[in-house]
């Protein structure tokens, strides 16, 4: 009888080992739902990388991106990483030349361009496009002694503008002589030191130049515009979850803070709306 009782025992004990040996510790549950969730996310959204949100931007667009150190930083990159954070992905920023950037969403390079891109036909040709995440314009740039002072003094002049922006287009409208640069940073200090009759180029980019010290003049602007996230075409269900996301971020009023904090004013409403 007693031997009975302590086989009883012993198979009792193991049977409550095996049962603890194959729970799994709250961390480790934790763990893998979270791996879960990224991979369903990544499955979903038919990312570049599990968890991440790749996203390009050229770093050459004062107040919407730019370096600080080894750091992008600026309104784009902060409404970039505001989406991944809805998304629950890591924002990964990669650094690229303006007039390539959409080639490389459509390409497959990036996830998605978070670079002020302005919505044309000629771009939705390529990739998609996200609701707006703000509204600007075209506006023509001149040194404080030229003789522009309006669109209809453009005519025949130089214009230099942003290699591959839309401002190409404008130009075209007014002259032939289209000097392209890199970035519209550098148009502009080129145009401050005596080349070119005339930038045109984004307001707030170039209020961000006059304010650092560019003796360049405001002489008008040209319309409006719309600009947004670009996307791959074949990415329906991203492009859904950044609209969604981007929503968010407008009723809550999260997006035009972010405005207010890295351009100054908010940029974010509807073009009836602006001033």
């Amino acid at each position: 009888m007693r031997k009975l009782k302590i086989t009883l025992f012993f198979a009792f004990l193991l049977v409550v080992l095996a049962a603890c040996g194959s729970e799994e510790r709250p961390d480790d549950t934790s763990d893998n739902q979270a791996h879960n969730e990224d991979q369903n996310r990544s499955s979903e959204y038919a990312l570049l990388e599990e968890g991440k949100l790749i996203f390009a931007a050229s770093g050459e667009f004062k107040p919407f991106s730019y370096m600080e150190g080894a750091e992008m930083v600026g309104y784009d990159i902060a409404v970039a990483e505001a989406i991944a954070e809805k998304l629950g992905l890591e924002p990964v920023v990669q650094k690229a030349k303006f007039s390539g950037i959409v080639t490389g969403v459509n390409e497959g390079r990036y996830d998605i361009a978070v670079a002020s891109h302005t919505i044309t036909d000629e771009r939705l040709e390529k990739v998609n496009f996200s609701i707006p995440y703000y509204y600007s314009g075209p506006v023509i740039y001149t040194r404080p002694d030229s003789d522009i002072q309006s669109a209809a003094d453009l005519n025949g002049k130089e214009i230099s503008v942003s290699r591959g922006s839309t401002y190409v287009e404008i130009a075209q409208e007014y002259t032939d002589n289209i000097p392209q640069v890199d970035s519209d940073v550098v148009a502009l200090q080129s145009l401050a030191s005596g080349h070119h009759d005339a930038v045109i180029t984004d307001e707030i980019t170039g209020q961000s130049a006059i304010q650092n010290g560019l003796e360049i003049e405001n002489r008008g602007q040209l319309g409006v515009s719309e600009q947004a996230v670009a996307v791959n075409k074949e990415n329906d269900a991203l492009l859904e979850a950044i609209n969604g996301a981007l929503q968010e971020l407008k009723d809550s009023g999260e997006l035009a803070k972010l405005a207010e904090e890295w351009v100054g004013v908010d940029i974010t409403q509807e073009p009836e709306e602006l001033e």
